[in-house]
């Protein structure tokens, strides 16, 4: 990672952005982003969404899609989450169906928002 991607790829049998034209897209996407006067769950989302849909690096797309999403929930202060094994497959279902249905993936985000939030006052009671 590091560098953007050199080869086309696809996630989950879609296409994603060709080659020479992920730094437009991240430049299109960061700008759509940063122009938002303050940034919800739901923005935060729909970041990880487009991202993915770009997939620009050839390799740990999701894992830097959700470590940003999760510095992105700490920088506006919203509850973070984490996508664990219980999640992945409802997450991959709302990654597929965003653009029709935004729900699966928002809800499975809120999900796995309320575990994360368990966790924390499970061990941390005074917080």
């Amino acid at each position: 990672m590091g560098d953007w991607k050199q080869l086309p790829n696809e996630v989950g049998g879609i296409q994603t952005v060709l080659p020479q034209d992920v730094e437009t897209e991240m430049t299109k996407l960061n700008d759509w982003y940063n122009a938002i006067a303050e940034i919800s769950f739901e923005n935060i989302v729909e970041y990880h969404y487009r991202f993915e849909k770009i997939h620009p690096f050839q390799d740990g797309n999701g894992r830097a899609g959700r470590l940003v999403m999760f510095r992105e929930c700490l920088k506006n202060n919203v509850i973070p989450f984490i996508i664990d094994e219980r999640y992945k497959q409802f997450y991959y279902l709302g990654l597929k169906e965003f653009a029709s249905v935004r729900g699966y993936l928002l809800d499975t985000c809120l999900s796995a928002q309320d575990t994360y939030t368990a966790w924390v006052k499970y061990f941390y009671p005074d917080l």
